[in-house]
């Protein structure tokens, strides 16, 4: 790991992103990214979640398909610019609620059954991702479920790598840890994890 902390990535990062491009990750047609969702959405162990949160929403591109999952789904973003978007996207769709949310300094108050943390925990340095880890953790009761998706190749910009960020996470599973693994995959591009809080 990189200790030298460089700093997370600020918010207005994001909103100059999308100004250039309404869908700058291509995720509405990318095949890649189908494909990285459907594996998402097979790899969550339950059928129905009561309350999830989605930390990242975007543009609510996998919003709109998570929400059939759910009873209500909070996604959130620290951009204002992708959730125009995806409150278009998922004006039909009366479980979802979405707000401008900065994660780690703010975080819901609410429990939920289900937290996904897919590609995002690169965006934040060491700090500030063991402080989002925190709050996760304090969000989910024991036998719910944090999803983590993370593109794995190394981006000069982002202060850390997506298999750091599953490390991170990975340490603190086992008899004593908080969180149980459930599954993991390793694809050409991303990888894919999925706990239980014990």
């Amino acid at each position: 790991m990189n200790h030298n902390q460089p700093n997370s990535l600020a918010n207005n990062y994001f909103d100059d992103v999308y100004r250039a491009n309404s869908d700058p990750w291509n995720f509405e047609t990318s095949p890649y990214e189908h494909a990285k969702y459907a594996a998402s959405l097979g790899a969550l162990p339950r059928p129905h979640y009561p309350q999830a949160l989605e930390i990242g929403c975007s543009l609510g591109v996998f919003t709109a398909l998570l929400a059939g999952r759910c009873g209500h789904l909070l996604g959130v973003d620290v951009s204002e610019q992708a959730l125009a978007q995806a409150r278009r996207r998922c004006a039909g769709l009366p479980q979802v609620a979405l707000q401008l949310l900065r994660v780690p300094d703010e975080f819901p108050t609410a429990e939920f059954d289900l937290v996904t943390l897919c590609e995002v925990g690169y965006y934040w340095n060491l700090a500030d991702l063991a402080r989002a880890a925190g709050r996760i953790a304090a969000a989910v009761p024991a036998g719910g479920h944090l999803l983590l998706v993370h593109w794995t190749p190394t981006v000069p910009d982002y202060p850390l790598t997506g298999d750091e960020v599953h490390e991170f996470f990975l340490q603190r599973t086992g008899p004593n840890g908080l969180w149980r693994h459930l599954a993991g995959q390793r694809h050409p591009q991303y990888r894919l994890d999925v706990l239980e809080k014990q």
